[in-house]
């Protein structure tokens, strides 16, 4: 098996088929500014709700081209120690200590030896810098809305040279730009200054027949005519008042755990029992369980009925 990287997709149409490969279907604005990142060497910036896709990106990625993937998963309080690099006191003190009972008393040798590679603890934005003979590693800073400010600054110098300095060992530099993604949920506003380091993108919500392409795509075993009515459910659903819609992961998870029950098309009872899948608030499922869910599938049906009257005509 060959080791070398799998050459980058050279127009919008092969992106597409590279996403399609594995099973992700994103219409072609996305698939535009996601050639662009590659062919540009830029960061991508992907912002929408949670659970519409944007993480997937960056395992599609990794997957179709060969490459590492490495994940940095944002929180707050994220530091230097956590994303970049620590030193392995530990080991270190153990060695500083056997160096002694072995008779070295060379301290410059001894804070040379316990300060290399070896007692380098490295974490994901170090790791993203390492050479690689697959290629460049894609790296997902996911969900950096939710790190401090002060990280988010960090970040800056990381994307503008991708080096860090380590001041026992100097400045370590990739010798191949990785490939980035950045994801957010909009919990809070990026800075501007971060976003134009990157090609942004908004991922929405898909429309109905991208996410039932969707469905079919990752859910293959759940009936045709139940595909049908739960995409259309969830996208009435995504109209309502609503304190979170259900995202296209909730959609999948929804498919699979009505497959698993038998079912063959929507049912008032069935659906009312497993809200708790598509929906994540007490409230939201309390405003539609019983009478609404009723009612929602009526209105499914009937809009299902009328497109496929309409595409007979």
């Amino acid at each position: 098996m060959s080791n070398e990287p799998l050459r980058l997709p050279t127009s919008i149409d092969e992106t597409q088929a590279l996403l399609r490969a594995a099973h992700y279907v994103a219409d072609r604005s996305l698939a535009t500014v996601l050639f662009l990142a590659l062919r540009l060497g830029r960061p991508l910036f992907l912002e929408g709700e949670a659970g519409v896709g944007k993480t997937e990106i960056a395992k599609v990625l990794a997957s179709t081209l060969g490459r590492r993937l490495i994940r940095l998963q944002c929180y707050e309080g994220l530091d230097v120690a956590t994303a970049v690099y620590e030193w392995n006191y530990t080991a270190q003190m153990m060695a500083i200590r056997l160096s002694e009972a072995a008779g070295e008393h060379d301290k410059e040798r001894i804070e040379h030896d316990v300060f290399s590679e070896r007692y380098l603890i490295k974490r994901p934005l170090l790791q993203a810098m390492e050479p690689n003979v697959a290629g460049a590693p894609v790296l997902l800073i996911d969900e950096i809305d939710r790190a401090d400010e002060a990280f988010e600054a960090f970040l800056l110098e990381v994307l503008s040279d991708f080096q860090v300095t380590i001041p026992e060992l100097g400045v370590i530099k990739a010798p191949e730009t990785p490939i980035v993604v950045i994801t957010s949920n909009r919990t809070r506003e990026i800075h501007d200054a971060l976003k134009r380091r990157c090609l942004y993108h908004w991922v929405g919500y898909p429309d109905a027949a991208r996410e039932m392409a969707i469905v079919r795509a990752k859910a293959p075993h759940a009936p045709e005519g139940l595909t049908r009515e739960l995409v259309a459910f969830v996208q009435r659903l995504r109209k309502l008042d609503l304190f979170k819609s259900p995202g296209v992961a909730e959609t999948l998870d929804w498919a699979s755990a009505l497959t698993e029950l038998d079912a063959f098309a929507l049912d008032p009872t069935q659906v009312s029992d497993t809200l708790g899948v598509l929906l994540k608030y007490q409230d939201d499922i309390a405003k539609i369980e019983g009478a609404t869910a009723q009612t929602l599938i009526d209105e499914t049906r009937a809009e299902i009925r009328r497109a496929e009257l309409g595409s007979s005509l």
